[in-house]
Parts: structure tokens; C-alpha cells; sequence
């Protein structure tokens, strides 16, 4: 009977129109606390902040947050995800050293108070199907990649999140914010083909001054977020998605979807 309703709740959901939203940010960039933290509390949104020390995390803090920051962040409400120690890029080169880079970042999150994360974010958006048996041993549920296959005409425009349908390890990313996005490009992250499609957007720093490729003004940034609150998002962490996939199988081959849309964009 649990089971009955849980599911009643979940159909109903969408069919009554929710609007679901996953906002995640990648690099530990310093403006992710100065930043996009005040906003997001301001608005009740939720959100992942995937955690790496590479680059000069370690020595520039006026670039990079702190660990006591990123703690704040986890006191706050939102999700503390792993991005590798070093950003590192998950290849077939590179599996050898992926439990040791995860680890790492676990165990900095344990001295500081923060539950060993569930959601992990591929650095670069390079992702190798090899290192599923990785995360399902150190107890990852999700794992987000980029926006390949890119929708043609589109400013940096990807697919939507399908659950029962994209595989867990492979969660796509509908948009993944740049300078040139304007609310425009925005919104096309946004547009659903069904109702049970999920964008999820990435973001880098709101500014990022290190990584400036990925850059996002605060200016636009507070355009797009007054954009989902006018539109009556629910605005959730990745870790939240747990929801929209109870009862949903996990698919088999979980290449074949990426396939699937690759073709299906082919002129």
C-alpha cells in the first residue's frame, strides 16, 4: 500500500505540472560561497556543489573556497558531491587511479563533518562506463556527465535527465552555462520534450575568474534564478533525484541512449 502511494505521488506530480530543476556547480570555486549561496538561500532552492582540490585549491583561497566554507554549504542544506582530488578526467587511462581520487575527498569531508557524498560529477565531462563498479563499491547513487550529444542550433544545449531511461552513472546535463548564454539559452535548457524529463544545469563560478571558458556573471545568474522562481520551480540537489526514480529499472546498456539521441539529431 506504501509502495501504491509513493508511486500515486509520483505520477500525480508530474502529471499536475510540477516543474523540477537540478541546479549543480562544479570546481569549488570560491563564488559558490559569496556568491551563489545567499542567492539560493534567498529563493529556498536547493543545489550540488562538487568538490575538487585541483588546480591551486590548496594555496589561492581567494579563487578557491575553503573547507570550512564548503562545510557551511553542508550546514546550509545543500549537497556536497565528489569531483575528484586533482580533476582528474575519468578515462580508461585513468580508472586505475579513480578509487584513490575518491577517497580523498571523502575523507576530507569526514574531518570536517560532511557525510561521504553520493553524487559525483565527471571532471571535464569525460566519462568511461569502466568506472561504474568504482562508484557502486564506495556507494555513489548518481553520477553527472556533460550535455553530449549537443542539440544542434543551440548555445551549449544538451538532453534532459529521462529516469528509467538514462542511467544513474550517466545523468545528462541539459545546459551547461558559458559567457555567451543570455536567459534565452537559459530557458532552451529548460524546454521539456515530456513531462517526466528533468534538466539539469551546470554551473561553474558565478564569476569564475580562474576558469573564465565557463564563466557566469552574477548579473545573468540572478536573471535565470528569478527566471525558475517566477516559473514555480521546485529547484533540487542531485542526490534529490531519488525520487523520480523509485521503481524505474536501471537500463542494461547504459550507452545505448546516448546513441539513441545521437541519431536521432543526425541531418
Amino acid at each position: 500500500m506504501i509502495r501504491f502511494l509513493l508511486l500515486l505521488f509520483i505520477v500525480t506530480s508530474f502529471a499536475s505540472g510540477e516543474k523540477v530543476a537540478v541546479l549543480t556547480f562544479d570546481d569549488s570555486i570560491k563564488s559558490h560561497y559569496t556568491v551563489v549561496r545567499p542567492i539560493l538561500k534567498k529563493l529556498d532552492f536547493n543545489a550540488t556543489f562538487f568538490i575538487t582540490e585541483g588546480w591551486d585549491f590548496k594555496t589561492n583561497k581567494t579563487a578557491y573556497m575553503t573547507w570550512d566554507e564548503i562545510k557551511q554549504l553542508h550546514l546550509d542544506g545543500f549537497e556536497i558531491g565528489n569531483h575528484t582530488r586533482d580533476h582528474m578526467g575519468v578515462t580508461q587511462k585513468s580508472i586505475p587511479r579513480l578509487k584513490e581520487q575518491l577517497e580523498y575527498i571523502a575523507q576530507q569531508c569526514e574531518k570536517v563533518g560532511i557525510p561521504k557524498p553520493i553524487s559525483f560529477a565527471y571532471p571535464g565531462n569525460r566519462y568511461h562506463i569502466d568506472a561504474f563498479d568504482i562508484f557502486k563499491d564506495l556507494g555513489f547513487k548518481f553520477a553527472r556527465r556533460g550535455n553530449y550529444p549537443k542539440l544542434p542550433k543551440l548555445n551549449n544545449i544538451g538532453f534532459m535527465f529521462e529516469p528509467g531511461v538514462d542511467h544513474p552513472y550517466l545523468i545528462p546535463c541539459s545546459g551547461i552555462a558559458i559567457p555567451s548564454w543570455d536567459l534565452k539559452d537559459f530557458k532552451d535548457a529548460l524546454i521539456q520534450q515530456n513531462p517526466t524529463q528533468i534538466p539539469i544545469l551546470q554551473f561553474h563560478g558565478v564569476p569564475d575568474e580562474p576558469h573564465p571558458w565557463v564563466n557566469t556573471s552574477k548579473e545573468n545568474f540572478i536573471k535565470f534564478m528569478d527566471h525558475l522562481k517566477k516559473e514555480n520551480y521546485k529547484v533540487i540537489a542531485l542526490k534529490d533525484l531519488s525520487t523520480y526514480l523509485k521503481n524505474k529499472t536501471t537500463p542494461p546498456n547504459p550507452l545505448k541512449i546516448i546513441e539513441t539521441r545521437k541519431q536521432s539529431i543526425q541531418p
